[in-house]
């Protein structure tokens, strides 16, 4: 993967991880993505569309001499919604275009689509096996570190264990204020209101410092100028529901 960024080449890292899946990543920088692909031999290969040096079309381009057995499946990544890029790059041999900002599940779900292979590692168990504590707290963290909650402020912890909560048991998204309050202010040793307040705080500051894209992938309507912030109760039930329909954790 061209891309060891905190905002999506590590996150995605771990997340294709879970799956079982060995990942390198690497600057974006075309001519080190060939070098790395000879010295790898990977399956998969991910990479923007715009690299210094050598471009995702000039390293297709040169990968057309590989063997067809030994050349990974190559997906482009780019924020431009360009049919003719988008045509110039399939052409070139490109196996999928993702229009950023993706869901990182998305991308895995790619991968596994493309290299034939069954989805049944990770975070996706196969039928009748559980998923544990810590893979949900994990897929909890990333989640709210893609949306711009910073780490060192108190809403955060509040923020993690109220998903968590409501991604095991829907129905403290139902009673937030009578259940779910009270419930991680007793985990953490302090009170509801605090809680609330906490959590509220978190939220705004994602609002003022994430990336609006990620948000906006997420959220969609909810952030509408005309709508604001999503309450509290509106950003767990969203972040939750969303993770569980992955997790599929009923």
């Amino acid at each position: 993967m061209a891309d060891h960024s905190a905002e999506f080449g590590i996150p995605c890292s771990n997340l294709l991880k879970t799956y079982g899946m060995e990942v390198v990543t690497l600057e974006k920088d075309g001519s080190k993505v060939l070098s790395e692909v000879k010295r790898f031999q990977p399956d998969v290969l991910i990479m923007d569309a715009f690299m210094p040096k050598v471009d995702a079309l000039g390293v297709l381009k040169q990968l057309r001499g590989v063997e067809k057995t030994a050349r990974p499946v190559c997906m482009v990544l780019s924020k431009s919604d360009n049919r003719l890029l988008e045509g110039e790059l399939m052409k070139a041999g490109a196996d999928y275009y993702f229009l950023r900002p993706v869901e990182l599940e998305v991308v895995a779900e790619r991968i596994f689509q493309f290299t034939g292979r069954e989805m049944t590692g990770g975070r996706r168990k196969e039928q009748g096996s559980l998923v544990t504590d810590a893979e949900i707290e994990l897929m909890v963290t990333e989640m709210i570190h893609q949306l711009g909650v910073p780490a060192h402020i108190k809403g955060y912890q509040y923020l993690r264990t109220s998903i968590i909560l409501s991604l095991k048991d829907p129905e403290y998204v139902g009673a937030i204020t009578k259940l779910l309050y009270p419930t991680v202010a007793k985990l953490h040793a302090t009170t509801s209101s605090r809680v609330e307040r906490a959590i509220r705080h978190a939220i705004e500051v994602a609002w003022d410092r994430g990336d609006i894209e990620v948000l906006n992938a997420c959220f969609g309507y909810t952030i509408h100028s005309t709508r604001g912030k999503p309450t509290n109760s509106e950003f767990i039930a969203l972040i939750a529901d969303k993770l569980r329909l992955r997790l599929k954790v009923a």
